[in-house]
C-alpha cells in the first residue's frame, strides 16, 4: 500500500472481513468451463464436489478469464498457460507477459539495440547464428511469426550465416502441423539464401523427445538434442528438413512431440550445422519451463548430467532470461517482465504464515490421477496443523493427460477427489476455501472449426479420427474468429462472513483479480493498483 508517496508493505484492515481464518486455496490447472459434451473431460467425469460449488452457492462461484490481455498476453487469441496464469494469480496486476514483451521489442526494433543482441553480434563476422526453438504458432512456448521476425531482423544486422534447430510440436497445435511449419521456414530461408545469406534447418526432433525437457526429469531428452544441435550426430540424416519431418512421420505412430532427432547434411553426407567455437546461440522460446536445462547445457564450464563430447566457447542468449534465481542465461535478447510487490509478499509482511504444494507433473497419461491424493493429503495435514493462516495446492492432473479424453476423465476425477479432500479439512478448522484454475485443457479436448464442430481428419483408407488437443485450448465460439477461456473461481466455508459474494460489476475479472479477493479474506484491504477484488460484503 502506498500513502503520501512512501511505500509500506502495512495493508490496510477490510472494514468488514475478519482476520485469522485459516484459508485453503486450491489451484487446478487446466480446469476450465465449456459447453458439455463428450469432448468436455469434465463434464463426462465424475466430478461431485466441483459440481456442487456451482448448484449449491452460485453467488459463491462464477467465471473469470484466463487469456489473452487478462493475463497479460498480446491478443485475445492467444492462449493462457501455466506460466502467465500463475504469474497473474500472485501478481494482482496485469504485466506484459514473455509473447507480448517480445512483440514490443521486435515492433520497435528495441531487441536489437539492446545488450543481448550486441553481445551475439560479436560473433556474426566469422561466426554462425544458431537459432534452436520450437517451430509453431500454438503461443504457449513460442511463435513462428517471431522466429521469422527474427531472422530477417538479425540478417539485417549483420548476421552471414544462420543456422535453424527446429523442434516439432504437436502439443499445442494440432499432431501433424509440423510439415507445414517447417515448409513455411524454409520458403524464408530460400528468400534469405536468393539475398546471399547462407541460411538453412540444421536439425530437428519433436519437443517432448528432444531438448524440451523441464525440472530436470530426464537429460537423455536434452542430450538427444545437443548431439544433433552440437555435435552434428543423430539417428537420422536427410538432405532437407520437410523430407525427414514428412519422412518420420510415416510411422503409424508417429507424433509431432515425439519426432526422433535428425540432422541436415550436404551432398557428402557432412552435417550442415553443428555448433562450433565463435559461433552464436540463441534460444528462441519465450517460455522459460523448457528451455532451463539446455540453458545449462549451453553456459554452464562445470556441466555433469551428461557428457557433452566438446563444449564450444560460444556467445550465447536467450530471447528472455528463464531463470531469474539463476540468472540464466546470462545474456537475453528481452528483459523479462519486472513483477514486484506480490501478494504473497504482502502477506508475509502482514503475517501470513502460508504452506504451499505442487506435483512436479512428469507421469502424464501413465499416470493420469498424477500425485492428486498426496497433494491433498499435504494440504489436509497443513490445514488441520493449524500452523499456517494459508494453504495452497496446485494440482497438475487435468492438465497433463494430454491428448487422451480417457486419461483425462480420470485425472478430472481425481482432481475432484482431492479438492473434496481439502475442502472436508477446512470444515473442520472453520475456515475458508478459494477454488480456481490458471488455464483450461480437460473442457473441450477436441480441435473445432469456425462452426463449432469437432474437425475430422482421415487417418486411414477406412478410419476417421477427430483431432484431440493436448494443452492450453480455447474454445472457439462457433461462427467466429475470437476464442476464449474462462475458469472457475468458488467461495466458501464456514469461516466466510455473511454476505460475502461476488460482485457483478466486475464482469470482465481475470486472474490478476483473485490476488484482491483472497487478501480481503485474510482480513486486508488490497494495495489502490491492484486489480479489483472479485467479492463485495453485503449488510443482511
Amino acid at each position: 500500500m502506498r500513502s503520501s508517496g512512501e511505500f509500506t508493505w502495512k495493508l490496510a484492515d477490510h472494514p468488514k472481513l475478519p482476520k485469522g481464518k485459516i484459508i485453503a486455496m486450491v489451484v487446478l490447472d487446466g480446469w476450465g468451463e465449456a459447453k458439455p459434451d463428450q469432448y468436455n473431460c469434465i463434464h463426462v467425469a465424475d466430478t461431485p464436489t466441483m459440481d456442487s460449488f456451482k448448484k449449491t452457492a452460485p453467488e459463491k462461484w462464477r467465471l473469470i478469464r484466463a487469456h489473452g490481455t487478462a493475463v497479460g498476453l498480446p491478443t485475445e487469441d492467444d492462449m493462457g498457460n501455466s506460466e502467465v496464469g500463475h504469474n497473474a494469480l500472485g501478481a494482482g496486476r496485469i504485466y506484459a507477459q514473455g509473447a507480448k514483451l517480445v512483440d514490443h521489442a521486435l515492433a520497435s526494433g528495441k531487441i536489437y539495440d539492446g545488450e543481448g543482441f550486441k553481445y551475439i553480434q560479436e560473433s556474426f563476422a566469422t561466426g554462425t547464428l544458431h537459432l534452436i526453438g520450437l517451430l509453431s504458432d500454438g503461443g504457449v512456448h513460442s511463435r513462428l511469426d517471431q522466429l521469422q521476425l527474427l531472422l530477417k531482423g538479425a540478417a539485417e544486422h549483420g548476421a552471414k550465416r544462420i543456422r535453424v534447430h527446429v523442434l516439432t510440436d504437436g502439443r499445442d497445435v494440432i499432431d501433424g502441423t509440423s510439415v507445414g511449419f517447417v515448409e513455411t521456414l524454409e520458403k524464408d530461408l530460400a528468400n534469405l539464401r536468393e539475398k546471399g545469406f547462407d541460411a538453412q534447418i540444421a536439425s530437428g526432433g519433436g519437443r517432448m523427445y528432444v531438448t524440451m525437457d523441464r525440472y530436470e526429469n530426464d537429460w537423455n531428452v536434452v542430450k538427444r538434442g545437443w548431439d544433433a544441435q552440437v555435435l552434428g550426430e543423430a539417428p537420422h540424416k536427410f538432405r532437407n528438413a520437410v523430407e525427414a519431418v514428412k519422412k518420420l512421420r510415416e510411422d503409424p505412430k508417429a507424433n509431432d512431440q515425439y519426432l526422433t532427432s535428425f540432422v541436415i547434411v550436404d551432398e557428402n553426407g557432412k552435417p550442415v550445422g553443428p555448433i562450433v567455437d565463435g559461433d552464436a546461440v540463441v534460444t528462441f522460446n519465450f517460455r522459460a519451463d523448457r528451455m532451463v536445462m539446455l540453458a545449462k547445457a549451453l553456459e554452464y564450464e562445470n556441466f555433469d548430467k551428461f557428457d557433452r563430447v566438446r563444449f564450444p566457447k560460444i556467445h550465447y542468449a536467450g530471447m528472455l532470461q528463464y531463470d531469474g534465481e539463476l540468472k540464466l542465461p546470462s545474456h537475453y535478447l528481452v528483459s523479462p517482465p519486472e513483477i514486484e510487490r506480490t501478494s504473497g509478499e504482502y502477506l508475509v509482511h502482514n503475517g501470513v504464515r502460508t504452506f504451499a504444494c505442487s506435483d512436479v507433473g512428469i507421469t502424464f497419461n501413465i499416470q493420469p490421477k498424477m500425485k492428486a491424493i498426496e497433494i491433498a493429503e499435504k494440504a489436509r495435514d497443513a490445514i488441520l496443523s493449524r500452523k499456517f493462516n494459508q494453504v495452497i495446492s496446485v494440482l497438475l492432473c487435468a492438465k497433463l493427460a494430454v491428448g487422451d479424453i480417457d486419461a483425462t476423465i480420470v485425472a478430472c476425477k481425481a482432481a475432484d477427489d482431492a479438492v473434496k479432500m481439502i475442502i472436508d479439512a477446512v470444515e473442520q478448522v472453520g475456515g475458508i476455501y478459494v477454488v480456481t484454475a490458471d488455464h483450461g485443457n480437460a473442457e473441450d479436448m477436441v480441435k473445432r472449426d469456425k462452426s463449432g464442430k469437432p474437425v475430422v481428419i482421415r487417418v486411414a483408407k477406412f478410419r476417421y479420427s477427430r483431432l484431440t488437443l493436448f494443452s492450453h485450448i480455447l474454445e472457439h465460439s462457433p461462427g467466429k474468429e475470437t476464442c476464449r477461456e474462462t475458469v472457475p473461481i468458488a467461495i466458501g466455508g464456514p469461516g466466510l462472513a455473511p454476505g460475502v459474494r461476488f460482485r457483478n460489476d466486475v464482469p470482465s475479472g481475470g486472474l490478476a483479480n483473485v490476488a484482491a479477493t483472497v487478501m480481503n479474506l485474510h482480513g486486508f484491504e488490497a494495495p489502490n493498483d491492484y486489480e479489483p477484488t472479485l467479492i463485495e460484503v453485503v449488510d443482511n
